[in-house]
């Protein structure tokens, strides 16, 4: 095949930065879950015009993230209990896959890379900062798949890594002591570092189970 056949490697486009936007803004709750997305303020906000706009919210339509209703307009998806359950539950699948391939030969990586996270989490449960908290246990997660090395399950886990954070940022945590949830994060990095490769795999399902069953008692529309 020639050069000249092969299509020049384009920068990142306009609609997939603004979709970075509107991802990150559904993630941290400054858009809030049944909001419904105005093209005209949102063009102007980014400054551009709205066919970039309203391909990358088709981007997260399809991701999931919003929703279209016809002769209504483009909303911000509202999770129900049901929607989170599933979200874990497809999370233990991802992550279980993830993890298998970290105990395979990169538990060392996988150990020191989740440094941070884990550090962070203790520090904001120490101050009681649970915003703060749920940060730093999204990142834990998605440095775990990323330290698979698997681009594509570092893919799929990241629409389940937004949906999680878009219900904890109504909840904040779940859990009644967030020192608690920085230690399980502690024991599950100890384990990934020299643990059975049996004992970390257990530990991560039932960390993630447990999840559900806090979910259940809260708040969460049906």
């Amino acid at each position: 095949m020639a050069l000249t056949d092969l299509e020049p490697v384009s920068r990142q486009s306009t609609a997939e930065l603004i979709a970075d936007r509107l991802r990150d803004a559904i993630m941290r709750g400054s858009l809030k879950p049944g909001e419904q997305l105005g093209e005209a303020d949102l063009a102007a906000h980014f400054q551009v015009s709205r066919g970039p706009l309203r391909e990358a919210m088709q981007r997260l339509v399809s991701e999931g993230l919003l929703h279209s209703i016809r002769n209504r307009g483009i909303f911000v998806t509202e999770l129900t209990l049901d929607d989170v359950v599933d979200v874990y539950r497809s999370r233990r699948v991802i992550e279980g896959g993830a993890l298998a391939m970290i105990l395979e030969g990169r538990r060392d990586e996988a150990y020191e890379a989740l440094g941070p996270a884990v550090e962070a989490m203790r520090t904001a449960a120490e101050r009681g900062d649970s915003a703060a908290v749920s940060d730093a246990d999204q990142l834990f997660h998605q440095i775990l798949v990323e330290s698979s090395a698997s681009p594509r399950l570092v893919r799929a886990a990241r629409t389940l890594l937004i949906e999680t954070r878009m219900c904890m940022g109504v909840l904040q945590t779940t859990y009644d002591d967030i020192r608690d949830q920085a230690r399980e994060h502690v024991a599950l990095r100890d384990a990934i570092k020299d643990g059975a490769d049996a004992d970390v795999g257990k530990l991560l399902a039932e960390h993630l189970d447990d999840a559900v069953v806090r979910l259940r008692g809260k708040s969460l529309p049906a």
